[in-house]
């Protein structure tokens, strides 16, 4: 996939995978892997834009004697997923037309 569509679209799989379930940095890599890979390093820049943008939140919980922070979608968080899924209509729009062409 294309470096910069797929830059584009990885803010709305760790959206959509916190929307099914609140979770940590380690289990959203494991849960986007069948999807698209992503990196620590990748990964952790967006939790805290997405955290920064008010769309996640995160919360500290003890595990095996050391903290583990879990990130959850907020009210505001569904709602961009909620208009990602509208703009994406458009951007369908556009791959069928390109699709079209090709098959010329």
């Amino acid at each position: 996939m294309d470096v910069q569509l797929r830059r584009g679209l990885l803010d709305y799989c760790v959206l959509a995978v916190l929307k099914e379930d609140d979770s940590y940095g380690y289990m959203i890599i494991k849960k986007m892997a069948p999807i698209l890979e992503i990196s620590e390093s990748t990964l952790y820049p967006i939790l805290k834009r997405l955290e920064s943008n008010e769309f996640v939140s995160s919360y500290s919980v003890e595990h095996n004697g050391r903290l583990r922070k879990y990130y959850k979608v907020t009210e505001k968080g569904t709602i961009r997923l909620l208009d990602f899924t509208k703009e994406w209509e458009d951007v369908e729009a556009v791959i069928n037309y390109i699709k079209g062409v090709v098959k010329k």
